[in-house]
């Protein structure tokens, strides 16, 4: 009983965000692209740059954690792409929704509800590879002839340099311009659950059978990665158990974002990712007890 209740606890904000979010978008018709949009360039920046300022970050401790990440991205495409050939679905419609997890909406939010304020950083992490590779690899597949050049322009990748230069030399922030980063990037959390929630009501549930694969593989194979990739590069036992939290995140909605950009089956994806982020609440509560 004692589990089931900081199970509830953990996930009861989380959820309650998206759910308004998701009964706000039902009533009330709303184009959150500029919200978006923001939240992506100015609030999860300050929160990746805060996140790794305040901290003596010493690449070495988790290079290991960014490398099981890249791991279980990579894996999941390839179960994904041998699930595809099984299902008669196109793989480049389930395999980039297997590959890149929620990790900013539900990931960041889930960890610090988790395990605390300090893994933040190590959140943060694993966030910018998910972020990083998604906007390079998961790009190039569905369009090799897409530019990526300007990637290292992004502010969240900027961000994630000019943070870990001055967490690594030790650099001191005047303390109101660390406060007024801070009070940003507590912004983006909130800000992308109730967002998660107004772009679930736009999903289409008639394509629920490709959902449905997707939903059920997106978590088993990022959890049984997870759990390869963190014995394998015997990471401690904090982020050997924060990777098995991320592994079973459901798919990122920005794979709905780039397969309408790129003309990728985008009502199937949306599928994928409504039911699977309908999914998450029978997935998380499982990972949770295997981490606590």
């Amino acid at each position: 009983m004692d589990l089931s209740l900081r199970i509830l606890a953990i996930l009861f904000p989380m959820f309650a965000l998206v759910g308004t979010g998701y009964f706000y978008g039902r009533r009330h018709e709303s184009d959150m692209s500029v919200a978006n949009r923001l939240n992506m360039d100015v609030f999860i920046t300050a929160l990746v740059f805060s996140a790794l300022a305040n901290k003596s970050f010493d690449l070495a401790n988790y290079g290991g954690l960014a490398l099981a990440m890249v791991i279980m991205i990579l894996g999941s495409g390839a179960v994904g792409w041998a699930v595809a050939r099984m299902t008669g679905i196109r793989p480049l419609t389930l395999s980039p929704t297997l590959m890149f997890n929620n990790s900013v909406n539900l990931g960041v939010p889930l960890a610090v509800l988790t395990f605390g304020p300090d893994v933040l950083p190590l959140a943060v992490v694993l966030f910018v590879v998910s972020t990083t590779l998604h906007f390079s690899l998961g790009v190039w597949l569905l369009d090799h002839h897409a530019k990526l050049g300007n990637l290292w322009m992004k502010p969240v990748v900027l961000a994630t340099v000019a943070g870990l230069a001055v967490g690594s030399l030790g650099v001191p922030l005047w303390e109101p311009l660390a406060l007024s980063v801070k009070m940003l990037g507590d912004i983006s959390i909130p800000l992308a659950l109730f967002s998660l929630g107004v772009r679930l009501t736009d999903g289409a549930l008639h394509g629920w059978r490709v959902g449905l694969v997707g939903a059920v593989a997106r978590p088993l194979a990022g959890m049984a990665l997870a759990w390869a990739a963190a014995r394998g590069l015997g990471l401690n036992a904090q982020q050997s158990k924060l990777m098995l939290l991320y592994g079973a995140l459901p798919p990122a909605v920005m794979n709905y974002v780039f397969a309408e950009r790129y003309h990728q089956e985008p009502d199937k994806v949306a599928s994928i990712v409504l039911v699977g982020n309908l999914a998450s609440v029978v997935f998380l509560p499982i990972a949770l007890a295997l981490v606590l």
